[in-house]
């Protein structure tokens, strides 16, 4: 009775252990140059990725899953699904913006230039570094970046639209898609909108 109840002890224990999530570790960034970090991910031309997203204004939430096409130079094509059903479709090329349904002017700001600066928050030119105990801030004419010193990953990101209207993002967690760290969730803000995303699967095109 002793060998079976170790049998069945050890064979939990070994079920348990092959259930754990391993932890991958971050790299550590110490003494790396933060423009050499920003200098690595240019490789980067195009982004693909699918995501839940969460579109809120004032006490109204409307919630749904997208997929999203997105080129370094703003060209994009973004699917939005609520409740298994297309809710809206959004194409962007060489600032040629269409969308059925329509969208004023907040959510195509969104959608448009301020879901390619935030996904590809490393593309800023010509800025100003910062550095503070835990972060270095990234500032030009249009855009500020608080990107964390120990991960080389965005905090925070402001961006300044033409009309002085702010757009803010802010970034949560950190996942990882072959060699390149990526932030895992991710709300926009501007006047009284906010959308949220949250990534469910990433490929970055090379």
């Amino acid at each position: 009775m002793k060998t079976v109840l170790r049998l069945f002890s050890l064979s939990i224990i070994l079920f348990l252990l092959s259930c754990a999530i391993q932890r991958i570790d971050m790299p550590v960034y110490e003494g790396v140059d933060v423009k050499d970090v920003l200098s690595s991910k240019n490789r980067i031309s195009a982004i693909e990725t699918t995501f839940s997203i969460i579109f809120e204004k004032d006490d109204t939430e409307i919630r749904g899953d997208a997929t999203l096409n997105i080129s370094r130079n703003g060209n994009l094509s973004l699917r939005v699904y609520s409740l298994g059903f297309l809710a809206l479709e959004l194409t962007s090329d060489n600032g040629v913006i269409k969308s059925n349904p329509s969208l004023d002017r907040n959510k195509s700001a969104i959608l448009t230039f301020g879901l390619k600066d935030c996904l590809f928050w490393w593309d800023i030119k010509d800025f100003e570094i910062d550095e503070r105990d835990d972060t270095y801030i990234l500032k030009n004419l249009s855009r500020k970046i608080w990107i964390d010193r120990k991960t080389m990953l965005p905090r925070k990101q402001i961006i300044s639209l033409e009309d002085g209207r702010e757009l803010k993002v802010y970034y949560e967690g950190s996942e990882k898609e072959g060699d390149i760290w990526y932030p895992a969730k991710m709300k926009l803000e501007l006047s009284k909108y906010s959308v949220t995303l949250r990534i469910k699967s990433i490929s970055f095109t090379i």
